[in-house]
């Protein structure tokens, strides 16, 4: 029997205060910028952007398919941590700030619900296995790829996406 969650954290220093980090990667409007897989966010509700309990949109797109996932943020203490759920209850990403002697340490986090494996199993029935172990391994080869970007776009100077750090 396959075990019933999925998860996986990695870590990087960045040369950035926990605060400025927080504000980069709470931007979910920037996602494009470091994901390998998700090309775009936008806020459903612009009043609630940001808060624990809004909701978002983001665009995915792998090389054989393009899809949109709605996502509900259920940690944002600035400086300390900013998660969401997709679909409210499959999968939980987030990122984790702590200080570190040179910056901040900064974690991404992932985990496969088990409501998000049952999903997969009604949807794709025989297929499901294949399916799970496809959207975990895009996961653990995008984590350490997002957190170069989100390290590399700090430590610059367009932190702010508006040219100044």
């Amino acid at each position: 029997m396959k075990t019933n969650t999925r998860q996986h954290q990695e870590s990087v220093i960045v040369q950035a205060s926990a605060e400025t980090l927080y504000d980069l990667v709470s931007d979910i409007t920037r996602t494009g910028e470091w994901s390998p897989v998700c090309t775009s966010c936008w806020w459903d509700d612009e009043a609630s952007a940001g808060h624990a309990g809004a909701w978002f949109t983001g665009r995915n797109e792998i090389p054989r398919r393009t899809w949109e996932t709605r996502s509900q943020v259920v940690a944002a203490e600035r400086g300390r941590e900013f998660a969401w759920v997709v679909g409210g209850r499959f999968v939980r990403w987030g990122f984790i700030l702590a200080p570190a002697d040179s910056g901040t340490t900064l974690t991404e986090t992932w985990a496969f619900l088990p409501e998000g494996i049952a999903m997969f199993r009604d949807k794709y029935g025989d297929e499901a296995d294949a399916q799970i172990a496809e959207r975990t391994q895009q996961a653990l080869d995008g984590i350490p790829k997002t957190l170069a970007a989100i390290k590399r776009i700090a430590e610059s100077a367009d932190a702010n996406g508006d040219g100044r750090a």
